[in-house]
């Protein structure tokens, strides 16, 4: 059997050519303030070396234009607006191009060479790298995407995997912390949750966060105050109701994300109680939805669009073989203080 034959990286051909990797991706990427001996050298490397980034023959005397994949699963939302807007802009900021798609989850017993299959056709297509947002990818998928030299950085990871994936986050603990501790703040001692699903991350840290809070004032935390689901309008509507609907029901109510508040609106809404008189509710993203919400809602704000510039860049410093000083960066979160908390 042949030996496999390793893809080239940006780092292989600046050093074939003895330049800086950032001489190599303004070649790459088509542009102007490149000597002309300089890019004609860097060009016949690119070409020798067979770098899937380069321009095809037939478009050469053209800009090229490097490309991202930006992969998303199931529906999008505002979050999802959010984090495209900032990856769009930090590759209009990088000359790069930016393809969104949403992938389907995987069903039960689906082919294990699909995974392969995916990473290649990516590969194939002139992809440089891959952001994921919120994704459950499988050891399987992060494999192809190594066999295909494609560079992974994950937006709030499902599950922290610091030594194998690169990833971008916020300071969701803090941000529980401080949802928290702005109800405990106006008098509320009766404090539910409404969150996401048990296994992520960024919802445990959330839901760590609240109950450090309460834990410190003193208050004990019902174990059916706490709702999980998956950050959507529909688990804020149930999981809602079902706070609501306890014989001692809550006075505030701290959600894991904006969309699923405005269904906590909704569920106080549909038994006849007024936001914020009779109750308090605190989001997380500080997406439009909090925005257009009525009352406008009071929430963490999650720096998104932020998130999607740094997961671009960071994408792209992959990607020319740059190596990182640490696999997960948080930003930092700041309450917004809105009109749909009260005083108790």
């Amino acid at each position: 059997m042949p030996p496999k034959v390793r893809r080239a990286t940006l780092a292989t051909v600046a050093a074939s050519a003895g330049v800086s990797v950032t001489t190599v991706s303004k070649v790459v990427n088509g542009r102007s303030d490149v000597g002309p001996e300089t890019r004609a050298l860097v060009e016949s490397l690119l070409e020798q070396h067979a770098y899937i980034g380069r321009r095809s023959p037939a478009a050469k005397g053209s800009p090229a234009t490097a490309r991202i994949e930006l992969m998303f699963n199931g529906e999008l939302n505002a979050y999802s607006t959010e984090i495209i807007q900032g990856v769009l802009e930090a590759g209009g900021d990088a000359g790069v191009a930016v393809v969104v798609s949403v992938r389907p989850r995987a069903a039960a017993g689906t082919d294990p060479s699909r995974p392969r299959g995916w990473a290649r056709d990516l590969a194939t297509a002139g992809r440089r790298a891959v952001i994921a947002v919120v994704d459950e990818l499988t050891s399987a998928d992060i494999a192809a995407l190594t066999r295909a030299h494609l560079p992974l950085v994950v937006i709030d990871p499902l599950n922290l995997q610091r030594d194998r994936v690169t990833s971008v986050g916020s300071t969701n603990f803090a941000g529980g912390l401080a949802a928290a501790q702005h109800l405990l703040s106006l008098g509320h001692r009766r404090i539910g949750y409404v969150g996401g699903a048990t296994r992520s991350a960024c919802n445990q840290a959330r839901l760590h966060g609240y109950r450090a809070a309460l834990e410190a004032a003193g208050v004990t935390v019902p174990d059916e105050y706490q709702r999980t689901g998956d950050f959507r309008y529909r688990d804020g509507v149930a999981g809602g109701a079902a706070l609501l609907d306890l014989p001692a029901p809550p006075t505030a109510i701290f959600a894991g994300s904006d969309e699923t508040a405005a269904g906590v609106i909704e569920a106080a809404r549909a038994r006849g109680l007024r936001v914020p008189d009779d109750l308090s509710v605190v989001g997380f993203d500080d997406t439009e939805v909090a925005r257009l919400s009525s009352p406008p809602l009071t929430t963490v704000r999650q720096p998104l669009r932020e998130m999607g510039g740094v997961a671009l860049r960071t994408a792209l410093r992959l990607a020319a073989g740059e190596r990182l000083d640490s696999h997960h960066v948080e930003l930092a979160t700041e309450l917004v203080v809105r009109g749909s908390t009260a005083s108790v």
